[in-house]
């Protein structure tokens, strides 16, 4: 993505400034903190180092420690202020930002299509450089990764990424800090995706190897990951030493799975391919006999909203099903997220073994 200078100088001087699972929680040393994210934007996690994503992850443990554990009050964004753009609705992404931005003294700003049309009735151009002026950041849930490029060029504030059509990187956060409480390190694990090769698993592959995570996929003929992307993520896998398989047998991509992920198979703006979406992920759903291919102490994660075909009642409901923890943690890693991109703070908690 091209940035114009005015840009670059401009958040070039932002950053330089002018139930929580303790018993699976594993510790390391303290290490003096080398991660710098201010002034950044959050578009991918294809543009963070491994290192930079578990600073935010370290982040997001800090702060549900101190916060929700400790019961400290942290009002490190009191003063500052976040736009909010929302072309799609939404119950997680909203809540955990408003609550979490306003529990850290910062004042969240809601605008829906109602209030602000990207693009319609003022450019992306000119709506970037009059939010820029009046908030410190920007989250914006988007049908076009593209407007959210052009948005972070023209800005000279940090945007983040609350979801599009090629990255959710934020939800796969909450994920990682999901699967960090439960396992204790992430370091090997062995994903298994069932399902369609959306936003989701996207953000997966632009990230998992960087933790040493393998990567097992299965995708309907014709809902097969983009290509570009799928790219990305071998040449990740190669540097990293981890694998990536993709295939269309979702038991075969469950085999030996420590975590098995679904999504939803019909994603907003896609309900008029309901029929057709239905009939291709035949065999797809994630049920206890599924699971009994998988390792022996695997898990579920689904970033809801969840539809029974997707999963039956009996994984979903299940003692290894991480949905509920999955989705509270939403709200501590977009608080790290803020955090980290608007502030010089450092976590107190020692650094976890990843």
């Amino acid at each position: 993505m091209l940035f114009n200078l005015r840009i670059l100088l401009n958040k070039a001087a932002l950053r330089n400034g002018h139930s929580f699972a303790v018993r699976n929680y594993r510790c390391g040393q303290p290490l003096q903190n080398k991660v710098q994210l201010k002034g950044r934007d959050l578009l991918t996690l294809k543009n963070f180092t491994g290192e930079e994503i578990k600073y935010m992850l370290w982040l997001s443990a800090d702060l549900k420690y101190r916060i929700k554990q400790k019961g400290e009050y942290l009002p490190l964004l009191q003063g500052k202020s976040l736009g909010m753009i929302f072309e799609k609705r939404s119950t997680r992404t909203r809540l955990s930002t408003e609550t979490g931005f306003a529990l850290l003294g910062g004042h969240p700003c809601f605008l829906t299509t109602q209030d602000i049309h990207l693009g319609v009735n003022e450019s992306l151009m000119d709506t970037a450089r009059v939010l820029s002026s009046m908030t410190d950041a920007v989250l914006a849930r988007v049908y076009k990764q593209s407007d959210l490029d052009i948005l972070a060029k023209e800005a000279s504030i940090p945007i983040i990424n609350g979801l599009s059509d090629l990255y959710h990187p934020i939800q796969i956060l909450a994920d990682y800090l999901t699967l960090q409480e439960h396992y204790g390190s992430l370091k090997g694990l062995t994903l298994s995706w069932i399902g369609d090769g959306n936003n989701i698993l996207h953000s997966i592959m632009m990230s998992a190897a960087k933790f040493g995570m393998h990567l097992q996929v299965a995708t309907p003929k014709g809902y097969e990951p983009d290509p570009s992307i799928t790219k990305l993520a071998e040449q990740y896998t190669k540097e990293n030493g981890t694998k990536l398989s993709l295939m269309n047998d979702p038991l075969e991509a469950a085999r030996g799975g420590n975590v098995l992920i679904t999504d939803t198979w019909i994603s907003m703006g896609q309900e008029e391919e309901k029929k057709k979406r239905l009939q291709a992920f035949q065999g797809y759903q994630v049920t206890m006999k599924m699971a009994k291919v998988a390792a022996s102490d695997w898990t579920f994660l689904h970033c809801l909203p969840r539809k029974p075909e997707e999963v039956d009642d009996e994984v979903f409901y299940s003692p290894r099903s991480l949905v509920f923890p999955e989705a509270e943690n939403r709200k501590w890693t977009i608080m790290a997220v803020m955090v980290s991109l608007l502030t010089d703070y450092s976590p107190q908690l020692q650094k976890p073994k990843f």
